[in-house]
């Protein structure tokens, strides 16, 4: 079977199952919002969905490793490398609870977008200083409810797979609010699926780590630019990179 003819079944198969499943999602928010204020249970729901395209996709196989890292209960910053459209699949293999920090495009997807808002997840419009300090303020509110939030320091997605330059928003929460931050690397995905275009390149294995987390006594005495700098040199050296690569124009 074609790249293009298995990409298209995929692409078919994963709006068919939104319609189908969207209705559900409104069904377990109007039962469990009453009385899950933090909306754990759709979330946990949305991690099943999310879950049914890589665990139905034999060209994905994922590899979790360290989710025992992740203690319960604890309102972390989670970061990760961002390296394609995929990575947001991924990352609900975890089955554990946060708040996407997301740009506002997702929120508009019909279904999958509609299931976000739902969800409580955070809109953020890129390169709009209002939304951005918006943003800050909706994950201070969440972080402080007890829910983690998950970010992409990036931004965006990487187009050739090398770390982009790392913003320092999510680090500036974590120092301000004294918590933790949990880094999750990535690999695997950009070959997946790249940024630029929606067909399916193959067989490409996926390995998700959680790494152990950063405590924020560790960090407290450093500016918010000296922890991004630090937190994106470990991604440096888990993914074996070099220098920085050149920021597009």
């Amino acid at each position: 079977m074609s790249r293009r003819v298995f990409s298209t079944l995929f692409w078919i198969f994963l709006a068919t199952t939104s319609i189908v499943l969207f209705p559900v999602a409104v069904v377990i928010w109007a039962l469990t919002a009453p009385f899950d204020r933090r909306l754990v249970l759709l979330h946990r729901f949305t991690c099943f969905w999310a879950s049914l395209y890589t665990w139905f996709n034999p060209a994905w196989p994922v590899t979790v490793e360290g989710r025992e890292r992740v203690r319960p209960g604890v309102a972390y910053v989670m970061v990760s490398n961002h390296q394609s459209l995929l990575d947001i699949l991924v990352m609900f293999r975890l089955f554990v609870h946060f708040k996407w920090v997301s740009k506002i495009e997702n929120f508009r997807v019909p279904f999958i977008g509609w299931n976000m808002r739902l969800n409580r997840y955070i809109e953020l419009k890129r390169g709009d200083r209002a939304s951005v300090i918006q943003m800050m303020g909706a994950a201070e509110k969440t972080l402080r409810a007890g829910n983690p939030i998950m970010m992409f320091p990036e931004g965006t997605r990487s187009v050739d797979g090398r770390l982009r330059s790392f913003k320092t928003g999510a680090f500036e929460i974590a120092k301000k609010l004294g918590v933790p931050i949990l880094p999750i690397v990535l690999e695997g995905t950009g070959n997946a699926l790249p940024k630029r275009g929606f067909v399916l390149q193959g067989r490409h294995p996926i390995r998700m780590r959680v790494l152990d987390e950063i405590p924020p006594e560790r960090f407290a005495a450093l500016s918010a630019e000296e922890l991004t700098a630090q937190v994106r040199e470990l991604y440096v050296k888990e993914l074996h990179e070099g220098p920085p690569a050149a920021e597009p124009v």
